[in-house]
């Protein structure tokens, strides 16, 4: 593992790069909300940036604008949309000839999904504790690659139901992993969630 800057119009990302050996894809993580003390050094963040690596996926995290070295300021999601991209090419050019992949958690997995809708580089999307309570995901209606979703089943952040409810109208071949007994940040369940991020990284490489 690595630290990187990323380069970016605003000037920087501070980033974690985690390269492998004859990668089979690559992906992006981005972390939760820089406004509630989201950084990619979450503890979600890790283990899904883990779970891409002890599968052969060379991958990225790296901070939001404004969050730890990075530059810029907060910019409401759009802005961080800006910020994923450079990631995402940033990420391209290290790993070149092999698919790429957009995943983050909560603010994060808005923000990978939201890029993917925009972004046809990226081929497959991993989404963790979409808060479909908090924010209007109903962009991801559009999403058009395989994606899965792991979410825990009593996340104060997003309903399983009305998650259920959402991928329920996705027409992107999708599947739903559950954390159970966890909540949002899978407080005192990480291990259960790197389980199901183990087998959500399985399936979003097989679809």
């Amino acid at each position: 593992m690595s630290f990187v800057d990323i380069p970016v119009s605003h000037g920087r990302l501070e980033a974690l790069h985690w390269a492998v050996e004859k990668p089979v894809a690559a992906a992006i993580v981005c972390h939760p909300h820089p406004l509630h003390g989201g950084t990619m050094h979450n503890h979600v963040t890790y283990r899904l940036a883990q779970a891409w690596r002890d599968a052969n996926v060379a991958c990225v995290r790296f901070n939001f604008r404004g969050v730890g070295r990075s530059t810029g300021q907060h910019d409401q999601g759009k802005g961080e949309v800006d910020d994923a991209r450079a990631a995402l090419d940033w990420l391209a050019s290290q790993t070149p000839g092999v698919p790429l992949i957009a995943s983050g958690f909560s603010f994060g997995s808005r923000t990978a999904l939201k890029l993917a809708t925009l972004e046809p580089r990226i081929q497959k999307v991993l989404a963790v504790g979409v808060a479909v309570d908090l924010f209007d995901l109903r962009f991801v209606k559009g999403l058009e690659q395989p994606a899965a979703f792991i979410h825990a089943d009593t996340d104060e952040y997003g309903k399983l139901e009305n998650v259920r409810a959402l991928l329920g109208e996705l027409k992107a071949k999708h599947e739903l992993f559950v954390v159970s007994a966890s909540d949002h940040l899978c407080t005192g369940r990480l291990d259960a969630f790197s389980e199901q991020a183990k087998q959500a990284v399985s399936w979003v490489l097989s679809a």
